[in-house]
């Protein structure tokens, strides 16, 4: 009698050999998660949002899916539901991504889209067409269950701590209010200052400039007005909790400059009278970048920093839709010179952070994994981190790129693991996904011989990359 096959996402999935499954079951599983990199909106956590259709909870904001949809001829009132004919029904768009998924066979979203098929919702089988009914109508059966909610998906993912990404100018009002009846997860802010450097489109930052100058009290004409706005924000994020910074650039930015050149180039972008030059907008990039990772330092934060990105390249669909739409791709920016300029005048300071270095482009996987052992300081131990596999890369191919660059090159045993970098309150199956990545590729390399055959040594590093290293580099 043939015995029936197990489902995809099976207590083992991923892990072939015995090291990895003693490894995975042993010392990964039940570590707790910090999410130290997500996009979560603080207004749901604070709200404890719940949903009525599986379409909302996982179409919604989830551009990797709105992506795979277009490419497989789906209308944007399925994808996005931003359409110029109105949006579709939940069933609509849930039905399009099954049908999607018939055709994402070694695509990292088939396996993230089962995982939390089958962690959240209790499903096992294989999404597609023939499917999609059944499995629409048990999600959103699962939907109506008490614990399914923003805090209740955190908190059955065993989270312990999320840094969410924010803007100076924000009030914070929804994680304040959550310091007040806090739960089982802490909820940080995360500083991400973007809109300081984004003087291409002067209109729009001195609006934001004005923000920031009501925020922080004061009225922001010249350039010191904008240093101490940055300053009492940069504070009152401090006092919020916050421990980590976020700069999301095309590039780094290290153009030489002078004090005088900066102060001019500041006082034309608030008369916002004529465009600033190229030139005149590298060097005032420049200048905040090497200004903001010094204040992190100051403040005892970690820097991350996200690079080699090119952004909104369908203009058309920016125009409909803004950013973070899914029109984004990899860049192709030479980073290591202006890094090295970079770290090395913050470091002749003293002023270099905690550093986490993210690129888009694998091909600076071991550029990156080298550089930062230049600068490399005691008494912190990895206090230079080549981040995990981002967005287009946190799949099979592109993590297991990252161990292997960063064994090599440096120390892995300090890794701080994986985060989401996500706007889904479903996306901790990431964390899940690295970890057994991770246990499989030790489990492998016991096997043939290339590791020592000790699991509570190798079990003792999968516990701290998994939370341990990450829970002592941020000081949690």
């Amino acid at each position: 009698m043939a015995t029936a096959a197990k489902p995809f996402i099976n207590p083992d999935f991923l892990l072939t050999t015995k090291a990895a499954r003693e490894l995975y079951h042993g010392y990964a599983e039940a570590m707790p998660i910090i999410d130290y990199h997500c996009h979560l909106p603080p207004k749901e956590i604070a709200e404890d949002k719940r949903w009525d259709d599986i379409a909302d909870v996982w179409l919604g904001g989830d551009h990797y899916k709105w992506r795979q949809m277009r490419t497989n001829g789906f209308e944007e009132r399925l994808c996005s539901g931003r359409g110029e004919d109105g949006s579709a029904s939940g069933w609509e768009k849930f039905e399009a991504f099954a049908k999607t998924m018939e055709r994402l066979v070694k695509n990292p979203l088939f396996d993230w889209s089962h995982l939390e098929l089958t962690r959240y919702f209790g499903v096992t089988e294989r999404l597609c067409q023939e499917s999609a009914r059944r499995i629409y109508d048990k999600c959103n059966k699962r939907l109506k269950a008490k614990w399914f909610s923003a805090r209740g998906l955190m908190e059955k993912s065993n989270v312990a701590v999320v840094c969410t990404t924010d803007d100076p100018a924000d009030s914070l009002e929804y994680h304040l209010e959550i310091a007040k009846a806090p739960f089982s997860a802490r909820i940080l802010p995360a500083w991400r200052s973007d809109n300081a450097s984004k003087v291409e489109n002067l209109k729009t930052w001195n609006a934001w400039i004005d923000k920031l100058g009501d925020a922080a009290g004061l009225a922001v004409k010249t350039l010191d007005d904008f240093r101490e706005a940055m300053h009492k924000r940069h504070d009152f994020f401090a006092a919020a909790g916050c421990v980590v910074s976020d700069y999301g650039i095309t590039e780094i930015f290290a153009a030489p400059y002078t004090e005088a050149q900066l102060r001019a180039i500041f006082k034309k972008a608030r008369a916002c009278k004529a465009p600033l030059s190229p030139d005149e907008a590298l060097k005032f990039k420049s200048a905040w970048l090497y200004e903001g990772l010094k204040m992190d330092c100051a403040a005892d934060w970690t820097t991350q920093l996200h690079f080699n990105c090119l952004r909104n390249l369908n203009s058309r669909m920016f125009g409909q839709m803004g950013p973070d739409t899914g029109y984004d791709c990899i860049g192709d920016w030479s980073v290591a010179g202006n890094l090295a300029k970079l770290f090395d005048r913050l470091e002749s300071e003293d002023s270099l952070p905690r550093c986490i270095l993210y690129s888009l482009n694998p091909k600076d996987n071991e550029m990156l994994a080298s550089l930062i052992g230049c600068f490399q300081k005691a008494p912190a131990r990895g206090k230079l981190q080549l981040g995990a596999a981002w967005w287009f890369l946190d799949q099979k191919d592109g993590m297991r790129k990252q161990i292997e660059a960063l064994s090599a090159l440096g120390s892995l045993g300090t890794f701080i693991g994986m985060l989401t970098d996500s706007r889904s309150f479903l996306s901790y199956t990431r964390h899940e996904y690295f970890r057994r990545l991770l246990c499989q590729k030790f489990g492998e390399e016991i096997e043939k011989g290339e590791l020592p055959n000790d699991i509570k040594w190798l079990g003792g590093i999968v516990a701290d990359i998994s939370f341990n290293n990450a829970k002592e580099y941020f000081g949690f």
